[in-house]
């Protein structure tokens, strides 16, 4: 299949130099018939690119009958408004065929007719049309499907047997298709709570999703920014984490979410992550695996946008890495996939020369990447895991006291880090005691000291000129005791009027913080003996707390909460999913193990002409 691809493409490239058009005369005659001048061509071609004669015949006749098609469809498409779209169907299928349809069906009418032509089941297909997933409630016009766009079909079973099995393999299988499919939604919800979960709350408890730089410490981003990027990174991972079970049909559609959330961070936060180049790398790769290259009209662009990207994040000769971590060893991993690419790309297009090149580019770094499995069992012997053995084998190019050395620095540094961490949590965790001392509850304290660096002092200012915060209330839920209803103690309000307040503010306050006269007191004091508009009753009597509450309704507390213990679980149930995905060691996606890449680099050479040295 590859070197017919290859094949065409050299056919197609000498027409395109020759200015050969044969869908017109005299290589076409009027019945549409092949002229008696493509013989010749047929001759010509065939000596040129040392191809069979029958086989030149064969593959002119197809461009030939392709370009007659196309024509006829444009023309069709001009008078009546009905458009041809090119279906790839699953691999497994291995054919592209045409559809006409107006575009003003919607996408479940689109999804509903591929099904039924082509025997699969409609539930169990999802479409891809320029690199997005099809909404299946908008019309194709709407999602700018146009005329001869591309069309990729991607089954989520296991099998064709499964097709023909009995009713009762049948409805598993539409079971399994639907906890695919709920599994999908799952992961849209754990990543959209885990995006809006704010940093100042308790990690031990609460798990949210930090992103740190290549040494392993965490980067400063702003919040919206940080919201995309996280959501992007979770999809990525969640696709990678199929990829590596070799679910391309599953992990596909994660991996062009995480495209579209990455297009929302900003250029100058893509170039200082290689996250980016990776995902375009894992994308392109994945539609070679499904053999659906077709589809993806700008693979090629992809892999110059990452190969950018790396050089970007890298520098130009792999500097920075090598200030970062001391070697860029592992990161060739990548730059081996990615000349891999580029070489499978430049032969289907039909340059060999170039494929030539980059293939041989790839199969060197394959000997260079290659691990000795005895050292690697050496390296366990110590108390190495295969992962931590095989990147610092590939780092310290293949020298096991070398990598058993930079194993230990780097679990050294690790912990440090770690234990830096724990000195900030205990740090922070004091602060928080200290500000529930003085009568603040562990929200307002926890917002505050996040707000303000973890300095005391600012954030006992920052509550204070917050009023909001002061409505915290950690016993909410156990005290149904509306303000409006608290009986103030007189000896309070005593108290309150010997320090010069006056009696009304003196009772307003303590009803509004509950008989605290500790904050009574600081919030009066620092709003000049009355209390601010937000904090003071209504006429009606309802609690600024209760109005405040009804008036917002943050992302974090409506992704956080929920309206029962069962939500709450399905919540819980939805982070883990996603945290379970998440790979402990933060070079995970450099320890490619590269037997794909060996099988398919062997392929490729077969195929080409390797010039002799």
């Amino acid at each position: 299949m590859a070197q017919k691809k290859y094949l065409i493409a050299k056919l197609t490239s000498c027409l395109r130099e020759d200015k050969i058009q044969l869908w017109k005369p005299p290589y076409t005659n009027e019945k549409k018939e092949a002229g008696k001048e493509m013989k010749e061509l047929v001759q010509k071609y065939s000596s040129k690119l040392n191809i069979n004669e029958n086989d030149t015949e064969n593959m002119l006749e197809e461009i030939r009958c392709k370009a007659i098609e196309r024509g006829t469809g444009n023309e069709n498409f001009k008078v009546t408004g009905i458009a041809r779209l090119d279906i790839y169907l699953p691999r497994r299928k291995s054919r592209k065929i045409p559809l006409e349809t107006n575009l003003f069906i919607t996408g479940k009418e689109l999804r509903s007719q591929i099904a039924q032509e082509h025997a699969l089941k409609e539930n169990a297909i999802k479409i891809i049309i320029n690199k997005k997933q099809l909404d299946l409630g908008k019309t194709l016009e709407d999602q700018g499907v146009t005329h001869n766009a591309k069309v990729m079909v991607l089954q989520l079973e296991q099998s064709d047997e499964e097709t023909r099995r009995k009713v009762q393999e049948e409805e598993l299988q539409c079971k399994k298709e639907k906890e695919i499919n709920d599994k999908m939604q799952r992961t849209k919800k754990g990543l959209e709570i885990l995006a809006e979960r704010e940093e100042y709350l308790d990690p031990d408890s609460v798990p949210y999703l930090d992103i740190a730089n290549q040494t392993g410490r965490s980067i400063e981003i702003p919040p919206q920014a940080k919201k995309a990027l996280v959501l992007a990174m979770g999809y990525h991972e969640k696709g990678r984490a199929l990829m590596k079970k070799k679910e391309y049909e599953i992990a596909l559609p994660y991996l062009l979410d995480a495209d579209k959330h990455f297009c929302e961070c900003s250029t100058e936060l893509l170039n200082t992550v290689d996250n980016y180049a990776v995902l375009q790398l894992d994308i392109v790769w994945c539609y070679f695996r499904l053999e659906q290259l077709d589809c993806l009209d700008d693979a090629e662009k992809k892999l110059s946008t990452a190969h950018r990207c790396f050089q970007r994040c890298y520098g130009e000769n792999h500097e920075r890495l090598i200030d970062i971590k001391g070697s860029y060893g592992r990161e060739k991993v990548l730059f081996l996939r990615l000349y891999l690419l580029q070489g499978i790309g430049h032969y289907h297009s039909g340059r060999e020369k170039e494929a030539a090149e980059y293939i041989q580019k790839a199969s060197r770094l394959y000997e260079e990447l290659s691990i000795d499995p005895d050292k690697v069992y050496r390296l366990s012997l110590l108390g190495f895991s295969e992962q931590e053995a095989r990147l610092a084998l590939r780092a310290c190019h293949g020298n096991v006291e070398h990598a058993a050395n930079l194993i230990t620095n780097r679990r050294e540094e690790k912990a440090q880090i770690r234990r830096e961490e724990r000195a900030k949590r205990r740090q922070r965790l004091e602060d928080i005691n200290t500000l529930k001392s003085m009568g603040y509850s562990e929200r307002a304290a926890q917002v505050a000291l996040h707000n303000t660096q973890g300095n005391l002092d600012q954030a006992f200012k920052f509550i204070l000129d917050n009023p909001e915060l002061l409505l915290e209330d950690d016993d909410d839920d156990d005290d149904p005791v509306t303000v409006d209803q608290f009986q103030v103690s007189q000896e309070s309000i005593d108290q309150l009027m010997y320090m010069g307040f006056s009696r009304e503010s003196a009772e307003q306050a303590l009803k509004v913080f509950k008989g605290n006269i500790h904050l009574a007191s600081q919030t009066l004091a620092h709003y000049g003996g009355v209390l601010p508009a937000s904090l003071q009753l209504s006429p009606e009597g309802s609690s600024p707390s209760e109005e405040s509450a009804s008036s917002k309704d943050s992302p974090t507390e409506s992704a956080g909460s929920s309206s029962s213990p069962t939500d709450e679980d399905m919540e819980t149930d939805a982070v883990n999913e996603i945290l379970e995905d998440i790979p402990e060691h933060e070079e995970d996606y450099l320890d490619l193990t590269l037997e794909e890449e060996e099988q398919i680099i062997h392929e490729y050479l077969s195929y080409i002409q390797v010039p002799q040295h």
